[in-house]
């Protein structure tokens, strides 16, 4: 067997710690963590990724973790500032969330933005790292998202296939039903909150077959709003958020513009205290 068809061999928890040493993560705000603020590091942001890297390193003493996700980047984007500075880690453990930006543009291709994620995979499979891939969430919960259910079923189906053909890891977002609920997003209702990453990072840590003890449902969900709560808050939202966001997608303008990876390099992740 190569040292390509090894290091993917599925982990078996029964058979000792999981084997990944250094954990790179690339993408969009998804992966940055944006809505999940970190109390830890002032305008920072935690999310599902950070959440993963440190359930990874409570079982290995050399573990390491990169986080190369910039909020708003379109694929092409990442696969050009991100893929070769992952490479150069050195990683074992690659994690790839891309074109969600890209299929929620009106007038985008879903299969032409699979092509350039097939790209990407092939870079970074030839490394030998076990690579996570995303689906995209079902978004038919959201009426604002809505229009763009099937453009998402449509890439997600590419993402199978990509990940059949390079042997990766399936994330399946699409799958994760008890996410669909205004309760696991931000006041922007386009990212996770707290709560959103946290169950995120638990289904990517299912489809990695490690053991963790992270429980459902942490932290509490916020309790369900009055329709006229709910009214007002849309009122709110679109004013401070849909607006904004139009206007950028107007102005060619991204909100990772200026923005630079939180951890560009491969170190140690420290335990914390919270879950």
């Amino acid at each position: 067997m190569s040292d390509q068809e090894s290091s993917r061999t599925p982990y078996v928890p029964n058979e000792g710690p999981h084997p990944w040493r250094r954990f790179v993560a690339l993408g969009d705000s998804f992966t940055e963590g944006i809505g999940d603020p970190d109390p830890a590091v002032p305008g920072g942001h935690r999310g599902w990724a950070d959440r993963v890297a440190e359930v990874l390193a409570q079982d290995v003493d050399d573990f390491a973790y990169a986080n190369l996700a910039v909020r708003g980047k379109l694929i092409a984007q990442i696969v050009a500032a991100q893929v070769e500075p992952a490479i150069a880690l050195k990683p074992d453990l690659i994690s790839l969330c891309a074109g969600g930006n890209d299929v929620i543009r009106p007038g985008t291709d879903p299969d032409n933005i699979a092509v350039q994620l097939d790209d990407a995979v092939s870079r970074l499979a030839a490394t030998g790292a076990a690579i996570v891939l995303f689906t995209g969430i079902d978004t038919g919960f959201t009426p604002v998202f809505r229009p763009f259910r099937g453009k998402v079923a449509i890439y997600n189906e590419n993402v199978r296939s990509i990940a059949d053909r390079y042997d990766c890891i399936v994330a399946d977002q699409w799958a994760l039903k008890v996410v669909q609920d205004a309760r696991f997003f931000a006041d922007d209702r386009l990212h996770y909150n707290a709560l959103g990453h946290h169950e995120v990072a638990r289904m990517v840590l299912r489809a990695l077959n490690v053991p963790n003890d992270l429980q459902p449902m942490r932290p509490d969900p916020v309790p369900s709003r009055t329709w006229r709560q709910a009214r007002a808050e849309d009122i709110s939202w679109a004013r401070e958020h849909l607006v904004p966001w139009v206007l950028r997608r107007l102005r060619h303008q991204s909100s990772g513009d200026n923005v630079s990876a939180k951890r560009p390099k491969a170190v140690p992740y420290l335990p914390r205290d919270d879950t």
